[in-house]
């Protein structure tokens, strides 16, 4: 059955595959927006090279990346295979919210924006970052009900057969899909920072984790139905096109799991390397400000160490003099005369 709008039936061939591209209005207002994004991107990369502030050249490989599966989603032979095949619409799918998403995300474009861009357009996209507006569509559930919940809305209802008959349509919520994949991946990837909802890494896990079942579902879902998901797709399409989509998704979490778990582990060790770095300065302080009387037999050894009964202290015992104006208690069995040798018992 052909397809009505900018698409006709078409079948996969090699010849097809190189040159079935998408010229029609949308697909073409598609590729310019992609490449006045590419134009904005790396001008700013230059302005801050002019700057003499050098900007990660894998942001902008992921920036242009997130750009070209835009691309191949919506004007390659993927959009036109669509018409036929429903695996190729599980490409497509796939393209629009597991992958552009997350390349785009780990560009930092909104940190780019804000380093390269004059004052007034600071001021300006920081006034979008903090309304009220942009709060809301990025809250979590917002973001988790446009990802998870429209995807499984069109594949398991008649939504899709509907869309495919009127191209205009399918357009609309293809753009959907990319707005609900970004606004998913966005805060797990964490560069670019949303003013509102800061997801901590644990959070971060908690949400792909819970999300892997949904999508195993939906494509068991789609791999056990009795009949095509749309009139111009085969059974057997579908049930390919639902292996693929559980097998593509349980990959996009696990890889997204990982990199997540181990800046996760890298953060904490920072955090103890910091703590330990405080702890030693708070106490080679604490070993300057010891006062050099503070209680009978405690002074200094003339060379400005504490001591205590003319007895010098360790760094540690410095502070808690500190801290407490007197040394912890010694149990008898713990003291030792200063010759060396074995403790006397008490009497």
């Amino acid at each position: 059955m052909p397809v009505q709008g900018h698409m006709s039936d078409v079948h996969f061939g090699m010849h097809t595959v190189f040159t079935a591209w998408q010229w029609g209005p949308f697909p073409l207002l598609a590729v310019a927006c992609l490449l006045g994004l590419a134009y904005w991107y790396l001008g700013a990369v230059w302005k801050l090279a002019a700057r003499g502030r050098r900007w990660p050249g894998l942001r902008t490989v992921a920036f242009l990346g997130g750009l070209v599966a835009i691309d191949l989603a919506l004007q390659s032979p993927v959009a036109t295979f669509t018409a036929s095949y429903f695996e190729a619409h599980v490409l497509q799918h796939l393209l629009l919210m597991v992958v552009a998403p997350p390349l785009l995300a780990l560009s930092g474009p909104s940190t780019l924006l804000l380093q390269s861009s004059n004052r007034r357009t600071k001021t300006r996209w920081l006034a979008v970052l903090r309304s009220r507006p942009f709060a809301v569509l990025t809250h979590p559930l917002t973001a988790w009900t446009l990802y998870f919940g429209a995807m499984t809305v069109f594949f398991l209802s008649s939504l899709i057969n509907v869309a495919m008959d009127h191209m205009a349509l399918m357009d609309a919520i293809n753009l959907v899909f990319l707005l609900g994949g970004c606004l998913y991946w966005w805060p797990l990837i964490g560069i670019d920072p949303i003013v509102h909802w800061k997801m901590g890494y644990g959070a971060r896990m908690a949400s792909i984790l819970l999300g892997g079942p949904i999508e195993v579902w939906l494509g068991i879902a789609i791999m056990s139905s009795r009949r095509p998901i749309a009139s111009m797709y085969t059974l057997a399409g579908t049930h390919t096109g639902g292996a693929i989509l559980w097998t593509a998704t349980e990959f996009a979490t696990f890889a997204g799991f990982v990199p997540i778990f181990v800046l996760w582990s890298r953060s904490e060790q920072r955090k103890g390397t910091r703590a330990d770095a405080r702890g030693a300065r708070g106490a080679r302080g604490a070993v300057r400000d010891v006062p050099e009387s503070a209680g009978t037999d405690r002074g200094n050894d003339g060379r400005g160490s504490p001591t205590e009964g003319g007895t010098p202290v360790s760094a540690w015992e410095a502070a808690w003099l500190a801290r407490t104006g007197g040394m912890p208690l010694e149990s008898p069995a713990s003291r030792v005369p200063a010759d060396g040798s074995a403790p006397q018992p008490t009497p």
